[in-house]
């Protein structure tokens, strides 16, 4: 079951408030939208990077941000999926996400601490385990408002850690801006 619209937290933020202020999604990660992700990630299809950022544009105009302009940030892939695909998919769509809004991108600010497991195989809770301090910034970020921008958000383990990082920088601010978002229950 879906959120409400007027509902700002599904149960498992309420018992822990993530970092980042919101999110904005494109589309929800189920078919047949699903596909476009399915292309980046595992069909290695490139061009699915622009249509994705596309949609996620539609989505951040129809939902206006407080801030006029955010600093895009994408989500940094880890080595062995770098190894896999030849591409990050968040740094796809943040490319073409930046261009599209005219909004700056920051590439390789927020780097990986460490390698984790694939996050398919794992649960909720070993998903927020295993992010905890994986990343960290190497950008001063005082003050800035930023945009971290990944292809899929599941449990928002991952946009967790990478918004503390991003936080522990100096931003004054993290909106997580996905292509896809697993529907929150109620």
């Amino acid at each position: 079951m879906r959120l409400s619209p007027d509902a700002p937290y599904c149960a498992s933020c309420l018992a822990r408030p993530p970092a980042f202020a919101r999110t904005v999604a494109a589309f929800d990660y189920e078919a047949p939208a699903d596909t476009l992700i399915r292309q980046i990630k595992t069909q290695l299809r490139l061009s699915a990077a622009p249509v994705l950022a596309r949609l996620l544009a539609h989505a951040v105009w129809s939902e206006p941000l407080p801030q006029a302009r955010l600093l895009l940030v994408p989500v940094p892939a880890s080595r062995a999926s770098l190894r896999r695909r030849g591409l990050n998919p968040a740094a796809e769509i943040a490319r073409s996400l930046a261009a599209l809004l005219d909004w700056p991108l920051l590439r390789g600010a927020l780097r990986r601490r460490r390698e984790t497991p694939r996050q398919t195989t794992l649960g909720r809770r070993a998903r927020q385990q295993g992010a905890q301090g994986v990343f960290h910034c190497r950008a001063d970020l005082s003050g800035r408002h930023v945009g971290l921008v990944d292809d899929v958000m599941t449990t928002a383990s991952t946009a967790d850690a990478a918004a503390r990082a991003l936080l522990a920088a100096g931003a004054a601010s993290v909106t997580v801006l996905v292509a896809a978002r697993t529907p929150p229950a109620a």
